[in-house]
């Protein structure tokens, strides 16, 4: 029985390994897979998606985010002196403030801010994400998720040196955890993979997560490798996001951050590498002969007057997706960043265009997953689905709808959202809960917290 159909106005579907732009279809869904993309709206559909002018693609997908920690400094980073941003903005604000929460916060009211960030992505056309964050928050996440109904990699930190602050120099310090961190955060880790992979009928995964290069030692990074291969899991890291972990690294091991990811075997096609950005030329060569999947974040980076260019990475042959870091719950304004920024970089307007940037959040991303049933639109794939409204003022008149998504589009264009067939969005409207309800709630929990990181003065280093 038909569970779920969606009229397309235009819907950019799979053949054969390509993508095209296809008009006038419906998407017929039966139970958590996509049955037909036809001509002729089907008979006795459970629920029915029939709106004029819906672009209908595959579900988004965003392979690394931070809803916690973000969301707690949002006003905060930005316009900041370059200094303060180069070195304050992770070490001193990100995630001393982001410990200081943890100890003071429930598990109730982390879990309100995970689906309060969760709510947003979702909003923008997010059907899978890729989190990571500190172990303890692992439950409020998968519980948030899992309400939301969301496709979800959980990913907790792995850490050597998990107490990381600034000096009253602005220095970053490396407070190790003693000799037992490695172990401490492996044991951890092998028991929320226990716990909690394969949850929600699968939807949730549970991935590995070493935090950085400049905090994560050869030891952890051999065994991280070593559960990778015998869990089969993705392996997502922190990569050369700024100068300091540059000039750590080659202290340390005398290599690049990336250089040192070869040394000790982390590099491969299961490895995600976020950022990149102070990575060179030989870096990249490293990453594409391993095979990995470089993440850009470029709106978060931009803040900070960093040029993260998706038409870099891309440019070099690397398998490049687009991610939003948490900065902005909202994929579509990313993608938007990342192909204005690309641009701007290479002073070439013909770089990081439409297709290449939907192709990124779709089938590049799938790819980096392993999953050939998601990033696409076709019979037997995941009924992972966005439909986008393209019929308003600011859009009109579409000519390709991919062009019109990236250059015009937003977020409150996003119509229906659903994974596994089943709605998560309608009519624009989070469906697990109540928006306004769950908007006051996090509003409450960040003066709480903030109140703290005031009287802390973790604050304060953000002026």
């Amino acid at each position: 029985m038909t569970s779920l159909a969606i009229r397309a106005r235009w819907a950019l579907v799979h053949e054969e390994g390509k993508a095209r732009i296809v008009a006038d279809r419906w998407i017929v869904v039966e139970g958590d897979k996509i049955a037909a993309i036809t001509h002729q709206r089907p008979e006795g559909a459970a629920e029915v998606v029939d709106r004029p002018n819906l672009f209908v693609l595959p579900g988004l997908i965003n392979l690394h985010n931070h809803v916690f920690t973000e969301a707690l400094i949002r006003g905060r980073s930005e316009d900041l002196s370059k200094s303060l941003y180069e070195t304050n903005l992770v070490y001193g604000l990100l995630m001393p403030f982001g410990q200081l929460a943890m100890q003071h916060l429930s598990g109730s009211e982390c879990e309100v801010i995970a689906e309060f960030g969760l709510m947003q992505l979702m909003k923008s056309g997010v059907t899978t994400l890729m989190e990571s964050f500190r172990a303890g928050l692992t439950g409020p996440f998968v519980a948030a998720a899992t309400r939301a109904g969301l496709r979800f990699y959980a990913g907790p930190y792995l850490f050597s040196t998990p107490d990381l602050d600034i000096d009253p120099d602005g220095k970053t310090v490396y407070r190790g955890g003693g000799g037992n961190a490695d172990t401490a955060s492996l044991d951890e880790w092998r028991s929320l993979h226990r716990e909690h992979d394969g949850a929600a009928g699968g939807r949730v995964r549970v991935t590995l997560s070493p935090h950085a290069t400049d905090t994560c030692g050869p030891d952890l990074l051999r065994a991280v490798r070593g559960l990778a291969n015998e869990n089969g899991c993705l392996a997502t890291i922190h990569v050369a996001q700024n100068r300091e972990e540059v000039v750590k690294s080659r202290h340390l091991y005398q290599r690049s951050p990336t250089e040192y990811l070869e040394w000790v075997g982390f590099l491969g096609r299961d490895a995600l590498l976020a950022h990149c950005c102070f990575s060179d030329d030989s870096d990249l060569d490293l990453v594409k002969r391993s095979d990995a999947t470089v993440i850009n974040c470029p709106r978060s980076f931009a803040r900070g007057g960093v040029s993260a260019a998706f038409g870099r990475f891309h440019g070099h042959g690397l398998r490049t997706v687009v991610a939003t870091d948490g900065y902005v719950p909202d994929i579509i304004s990313e993608l938007r960043t990342a192909g204005m920024v690309s641009k701007l970089a290479a002073s070439d307007p013909g770089v990081a265009t439409a297709p290449q940037l939907v192709d990124a959040v779709t089938s590049q991303a799938a790819a980096a997953l392993r999953r050939d049933d998601l990033g696409c639109l076709a019979p037997g794939a995941k009924a992972d689905l966005v439909a986008i409204n393209l019929g308003g003022a600011h859009v009109t008149p579409v000519n390709d709808p991919r062009n019109a998504l990236i250059w015009r589009a937003h977020a409150s264009d996003v119509w229906a959202t659903a994974v596994d067939g089943r709605l998560v969005v309608n009519d624009g409207r989070y469906l697990a809960g109540d928006e306004a309800a769950i908007t006051t709630k996090a509003a409450a929990i960040f003066d709480k917290i903030t109140r703290l990181g005031e009287s802390s003065g973790i604050l304060g280093r953000a002026k």
